[in-house]
């Protein structure tokens, strides 16, 4: 459970592996069109802007000698115009590739949701909830330069690159030979480089998501934080993590700062041989104008070398978080529809447990043999100590989470064969955390059963005498409410979670804790309500307020993962063993 902690590092199980980045073909593909035809821009503005020191050389090697004014005027006017072309290109490339690389993101965001709405609970158990933020936010976000300019800007730079040799051989091959003379010195930096860069942007990775984690988990439990006075000692441990979040970026841009520094000075180095070469060393008469030519060719030839390596630190930072993305769309997740799921047809509500077996890690059972049959209409009490396997009943019920061993029927089918979406449509599950949605009550109300009238959602408030607070509030059913109804008590948000729950009219009915913050006195409103709403309902009730669950049809005692004690109220007193000892006020 180490990964569950804020300050704990993500290690990513698998090594790097840069086909990885081949990955994102999937959402680049639909935009194919419109990267080739940017990349088609991008290749005729290289080409025109190529021109330039040629035509530079003919300027002074014979347009300036011959005193030729005309060839001098048409020169400069091609090379006007041509900038002008370029410029016109290279903005309408940029407007197209980020549309493109904005919609791409999108989709990226949209699967990676879409992946996190299907992930079973214990995914989000088993770490914090900034770490997932930070992968849908920040980490998509870090690929939008490399969609936008990166893979256009590298076809076109090695096309600039064939096209600069080309015309370098054309005018002197010996030149060309001495200008390339120092590439070798820079591919031994780059792949000398690549694994330090990998890991150091890894570490920056796993710093920043833990900051992110923390951050969450500190602003949802601000109201904790300042009843105990912890701000300074919470201050201390996000200046910590600050700092980490420093160092590893420091020491990442450092090793990044070593290639581009590298690429300017071999630049520089290899235009210095280059002149030297031209005046000494190659025993030939060099033009002016094929030295000026020659240098203009260098300066262009290392800038597409110099875009490389930065392509190339780019690939390698985003490498780190593109890891991050595909772990979270690889994470396996179990529950799912099997091959031939069928939908669950409109139920009686007919539940059976036939020897199950559960636990959320291997080898700490939750839940041991656990075996009953509820006919249609019964409601269900299960009561027992913190931690016995309550919960994790109507949880399996629900298919939040796999059955190990033994099986769940309804109405006789194995739920194990049914379409997942099929089942919580008829199994309506009020949990113990009641959470409500930024939005207004209303919304909130018709969650999830968006087609509902507005007098339906009035009626089942009323039914959990909810409707009373409501009205009472200056807008009524459309008070806004902030993030998980802030202003409200956490009874009017159980009694809003209730009617939400209610009014999806579910065949069978799960009911967590589900009046635990309701006064004696609402509570007492709210059983009256409940009565007539639960005929003909199956219904599991987990509470332990002796009014809620004493006129169960049947009372399940648990205890360490097992139903030690079943029987209506009065069968279970009878018995005077847990049960009746947690009636008595004896049962700890």
């Amino acid at each position: 459970m180490a990964r569950n902690k804020f300050d704990a590092d993500e290690e990513i199980e698998q090594k790097f592996n840069p086909h990885i980045i081949m990955r994102l073909a999937k959402w680049i593909k639909p935009y194919t069109k419109w990267m080739v035809l940017s990349c088609v821009i991008m290749l005729v503005s290289s080409a025109i802007s190529l021109t330039s020191p040629y035509l530079t050389r003919m300027a002074i090697d014979k347009a300036i000698p011959s005193a030729n004014y005309k060839m001098l005027v048409i020169i400069a006017a091609v090379l006007l115009f041509s900038t002008l072309i370029v410029r016109i290109l290279l903005a309408q490339k940029l407007k197209i590739m980020t549309r493109v690389a904005q919609k791409i993101i999108v989709n990226i965001r949209h699967d990676v949701f879409t992946k996190l709405q299907s992930l079973p609970f214990s995914y989000f158990d088993s770490r914090p909830h900034g770490k997932i933020l930070i992968r849908v936010v920040n980490y998509v976000n870090s690929l939008s330069d490399l969609l936008s300019n990166g893979i256009i800007q590298l076809i076109s730079d090695l096309f600039t690159l064939v096209v600069i040799i080309g015309f370098m051989i054309a005018i002197d091959v010996k030149l060309t030979m001495v200008c390339m003379a120092v590439l070798p010195v820079l591919f031994i930096i780059l792949i000398s480089m690549k694994k330090k860069q990998h890991e150091a942007w890894k570490q920056e990775s796993y710093k920043r998501s833990n900051l992110t984690a923390y951050l969450s988990e500190s602003l949802n439990g601000m109201k904790v934080t300042q009843s105990f006075a912890r701000e300074e000692v919470n201050q201390g441990i996000f200046n910590e993590l600050c700092q980490k979040c420093k160092t590893v970026w420091i020491r990442a841009v450092n090793i990044n700062n070593i290639i581009w520094p590298s690429v300017d000075i071999l630049s520089t180095l290899g235009v210095t041989l280059v002149y030297l070469a031209g005046i000494n060393w190659l025993g030939e008469t060099v033009t002016i104008g094929t030295l000026v030519a020659f240098a203009g060719y260098i300066w262009r030839f290392w800038q597409p070398i110099q875009n490389l390596g930065n392509f190339y630190n780019s690939m390698v930072t985003t490498g780190a978080y593109i890891e991050r993305i595909f772990e979270l769309l690889d994470e396996e997740d179990d529950i799912t529809d099997k091959p031939g799921a069928r939908e669950l047809p409109p139920i009686r509500g007919h539940v059976q447990f036939d020897h199950v077996d559960f636990s959320y890690e291997p080898g700490n059972p939750i839940l041991k043999d656990v075996d009953f049959t509820i006919t249609p209409g019964m409601t269900v009490a299960i009561v027992g100590p913190t931690g016995a396997g309550k919960t994790t009943i109507v949880n399996l019920l629900s298919r939040f989470y796999n059955a190990e061993k033994g099986k769940i029927l309804i109405d006789g089918i194995d739920i194990q064969e049914l379409l997942i979406k099929s089942i919580r449509k008829q199994v309506g599950v009020m949990l113990q955390d009641s959470f409500l949605f930024s939005g207004t009550i209303m919304e909130n109300i018709r969650y999830g059963r968006l087609e509902a009238t507005d007098e339906e959602c009035m009626a089942a408030a009323k039914a959990v005498q909810a409707h009373e607070f409501i009205s009472a509030f200056p807008d009524g059913y459309n008070t806004v409410l902030s993030a998980n109804g802030g202003g409200l008590s956490q009874g009017q948000k159980q009694l809003i979670s209730f009617a939400r729950v209610l009014l999806s009219d579910p065949r069978i009915l799960i009911l967590d804790e589900a009046t635990s913050s309701v006064d004696t006195h609402t509570e007492k409103a709210l059983q009256q309500g409940l009565g007539e709403l639960l005929k003909g309902r199956t219904s599991f009730i987990i509470a332990h307020r002796l009014s809620t669950i004493r006129n169960a049809d049947v009372i399940f005692f648990v205890d360490h993962g097992e139903i030690v004690e079943r029987g209506n109220h009065n069968e279970l007193l009878a018995l005077n063993g847990h049960y009746a000892k947690m009636v008595s006020g004896v049962f700890a």
